[in-house]
């Protein structure tokens, strides 16, 4: 199948690293592994920081222009995708491209992770939400990240057209690192960090983790902390010096072996859609501490691949911490079967037949909505 892929959130070449893109690019690797063309149409963003009608109606006219020139290049070099899929769409980052090319051309439109935020009906991005919803309600198969964000979709989009695609990733670097460098476990625990330092909910992640820490100060624990951003000196100052190694932010290419070599991977996920960082740790075979925030728990299993407390309770995080240090070899029990759980749902391979089914599924509602004129 001929694909024309876009991602209005972060485009796949954007500068700076993210779970997002990262997660983009996963999806046109596993779509290419199932035997799938993929063509990056565009790489136009639609995400603001700030919202307000007079912002957004400019990037939806921006957005429309580039719609435009695409349609004249796919006139020109006689290209007709088979399906237009976009992935990563919110009231911050609506997709006018892809409907207006879906519509132009008469094409199946997808998207993946989707999500709803009804507060935002009215606002400063009631534009982008109503942008979003119209786009969701063009779209003849949705596809929610986790099951939270499913929920708030279905008032908009009916269930024969939306469903759940577990997020997943190249397991081959992870495997090979848990394999040469995994030690067992022992005190005092190795602990690990992987989160930017920037305004929001990623130092709220590290203010809960110091929370936590602060608790069990006096117990036998290490902290490797990996990232760096604006909030760098407010973050290190939250930890005593002498229980951290900071090692600033790694290319995701040396993540594997850091990974590898401690035994759990500990992050509060405040807000996180699901937290791309607990799937690498736990396919290089580290167990998870983590909030249970959206969906993490359709990533971790509680007390088989981590353990799980209420989002942004320190107490709860200490405590899980606390079972651990009192039982290190739960961390190695725990690590095994997260590595196993990612190699049999989160694998590249799971990730390639879920899309491969998915954009299927599309292609049929769409004929199904074609020959009976369903909205």
């Amino acid at each position: 199948m001929k694909i024309a892929f876009t991602a209005p959130m972060k485009p796949l070449d954007h500068p700076v690293p993210s779970g997002d893109r990262t997660m983009g690019r996963l999806i046109v690797k596993a779509l290419q592994a199932g035997g799938h063309e993929v063509s990056v149409a565009s790489t136009f963003r639609s995400w603001r920081k700030d919202g307000g009608d007079a912002i957004q109606s400019d990037v939806r006219a921006d957005a429309l222009r580039e719609a435009e020139r695409i349609a004249g290049d796919w006139q020109k070099s006689g290209y007709r995708p088979d399906l237009f899929l976009t992935y990563h769409l919110y009231h911050k980052a609506p997709d006018w491209i892809g409907p207006a090319l879906a519509d132009r051309f008469g094409l199946p439109y997808a998207i993946v992770e989707a999500s709803r935020a009804p507060k935002r009906r009215t606002g400063d991005w009631a534009f982008g939400f109503a942008s979003a919803d119209a786009a969701l309600q063009r779209a003849d198969a949705v596809a929610a990240i986790h099951n939270a964000d499913a929920e708030c979709l279905r008032a908009v989009v009916p269930d024969a057209r939306l469903e759940v695609l577990l997020p997943f990733l190249d397991t081959a670097p992870y495997r090979q690192a848990a394999e040469t460098a995994k030690p067992l476990a022992a005190l005092p625990l190795k602990l690990l960090a992987v989160g930017m330092m920037r305004e929001g909910d990623k130092t709220r992640s590290y203010e809960v983790l110091a929370a936590a820490l602060q608790q069990i100060q006096d117990r036998a624990w290490q902290l490797t902390i990996i990232g760096d951003g604006p909030n760098r000196d407010h973050v290190l100052k939250l930890f005593p010096p002498d229980k951290i190694a900071w090692l600033g932010a790694l290319p995701e290419d040396r993540l594997a072996v850091h990974y590898a070599r401690h035994d759990l991977l500990v992050w509060p996920a405040m807000r996180e859609a699901y937290g791309l960082v607990l799937l690498e740790a736990q396919a290089a075979g580290i167990g998870i501490v983590a909030g249970d925030t959206f969906g993490v728990p359709d990533i971790v299993v509680d007390g088989e691949t981590g353990l799980l407390s209420a989002e942004g309770d320190p107490q709860g995080f200490a405590v899980n911490l606390e079972r651990i240090l009192d039982d290190p070899a739960l961390a190695d029990r725990l690590g095994h079967a997260a590595r196993q759980h990612i190699e049999s749902r989160h694998s590249l391979e799971a990730g390639s037949a879920r899309l491969d089914a998915f954009v299927r599924r599309a292609v049929r509602n769409h004929d199904v909505r074609r020959e009976t004129g369903a909205p």
